[in-house]
Parts: structure tokens; sequence; C-alpha cells
């Protein structure tokens, strides 16, 4: 039997997500760059990545809205945008895609008749991000961290295969982040893959997979343990940036070694 490299995923496994050769240009700026990874079915995949690293634009062309310049990706067996992955795949951006003027279980009852979804679909989902106790409450009087928890349920209502968060976790308090953590990790235990992007490194740990991305690059496709391993460090933001500092000096290596054969 073959042995898998670091963060990649068994030959007999079929990819939730495979991406190859994908390129995305705007204007003259390369946003990501011949970026090749696999995703496993019912994993949570971490992408990680600072600012401006191509998070967002990767989430796009997974869901199918972000035009590729050059390569593919595949979900769930299909072309990402194929029609029939819109009841299979769930997005959640980092603006709230909610109406505020409908109460928490009128938004996710809007959402889940996109979806032929039932009334138990609705409560199920309400009840799954905690807001059970609201579900009558108006989205404009409720908390910042309640009013993204409402778009979570909204992406949760058809029982999506696949899962993409965009930095889901932003501006909550540590409590309720471990909480939406205690839900993604039970969502993929059911069978559900997540797709989670963050620029907090102590949320690595959470993930059975990470992609660092930094300036549209794929830096590595590994597990927290091997990023420890390989950032000698377990301290996961200091193993990145030792990665980071890596890559550099392998690149400038590249570099000078292409300028001397030329």
């Amino acid at each position: 039997m073959s042995r898998s490299a670091p963060g990649s995923i068994s030959p007999d496994v079929r990819p939730a997500v495979m991406a190859e050769g994908l390129h995305v240009t705007r204007g003259r700026k390369k946003i990501l760059r011949g970026l090749d990874f696999a995703m496993e079915p019912g994993k949570i995949t971490g992408l990680l990545g600072p600012s401006g690293s191509g998070k967002t634009t990767l989430m796009r062309c997974i869901v199918g809205v972000q035009r590729l310049t050059a390569g593919s990706v595949d979900v769930l067996g299909r072309p990402a945008g194929t029609p029939s992955l819109r009841h299979d795949v769930g997005y959640v951006t980092q603006a709230p895609s909610v109406y505020p003027d409908l109460s928490v279980e009128a938004n996710v009852r809007y959402f889940g008749a996109m979806h032929g979804a039932t009334a138990a679909d609705t409560a199920e989902a309400i009840a799954a991000v905690g807001l059970g106790n609201l579900a009558r409450q108006k989205t404009a009087q409720l908390s910042g961290g309640e009013f993204s928890r409402v778009s979570l349920a909204c992406a949760l209502v058809s029982h999506p295969k696949l899962l993409v968060l965009d930095e889901p976790t932003v501006g909550l308090d540590p409590v309720l982040r471990a909480e939406l953590w205690e839900r993604f990790a039970a969502m993929a235990g059911s069978g559900t893959t997540l797709l989670v992007s963050s620029h907090v490194m102590e949320e690595a740990s959470h993930c059975s997979s990470l992609l660092l991305l930094r300036d549209g690059l794929l830096l590595a496709q590994l597990t927290p343990a091997e990023l420890s391993e390989r950032g000698h460090s377990n301290d996961l933001e200091q193993a990145f940036l030792h990665i980071i500092q890596e890559t550099a000096v392998s690149n400038r290596r590249n570099a000078n070694e292409s300028q001397v054969a030329s």
C-alpha cells in the first residue's frame, strides 16, 4: 500500500473538493497562483492566511461565483458552479446576508423554502446555532454574534453536503467561538464537509487539515500536528511564520540559481 503525502487524502476516497492548477487574475494582479489541493469529505479543512492572501477568492471559486483564469475546481464530483450543486453547497460570507426586519425563524424559513425545507428543518437549523429561544425575535434586535449565527442557520437549513464559511468567528467572544467550533465538529461527525477560513492561527487546532495561503500561493497542505512539526513550534502561529520564512528563503535561492543558469 502506498503511503499518502502529508496533508493529502487516501487515493480510495473521492475528494469533496479538488483544485488543479487554479489561477485567478484581476486586471494585472494575480490573486491565486497555481493552487493544487484536495479536501477530504466529512472533515473540517481550515483555510488559513493573513488578510489579502486570497482566502475569500478561493472560497468564491469553490462555490462557483468566481471566474477562473486557468485551472479547474471540482466540488462533490462536479465542476464548481454546476446548477445541481446549489442544493448541496452552503456558503456563509463575512457579511451576514439576512433580513433585519424579519424574525430569526422567518429568515431561516425563507431561505429553506428555496430548497424545499420543512418546518422541522427550520427548527433544527435554528437549534443547531443555539438560537432556539430567540426564534421569534427580529434579527435587527440581536447582538452581533447572534446576528451572524442567523446567517449560519440559513445555510444549514438545506442540509448542505459542503459548508463554506468565510471567517465565521470574526468579532465573536471566546465563548461563542468555542460553541461554534463544537457545532462544526458535530456537523463533520455527521458527514458534512466544512471549509472554514480564518486568520486566527489558534483555530487551526480544530481542523483535520489545513491549507496555508500567502500572497495567492498555497504554501502547504498539512495537519495541525504536521504544521507544528514542520514549523518547529507548538505555537501554530509561530510555526506558520517559520514556514513563511522558509518559503521566502527557498524562493530567493531558486531565483538566484535561475539567474546564474541564464
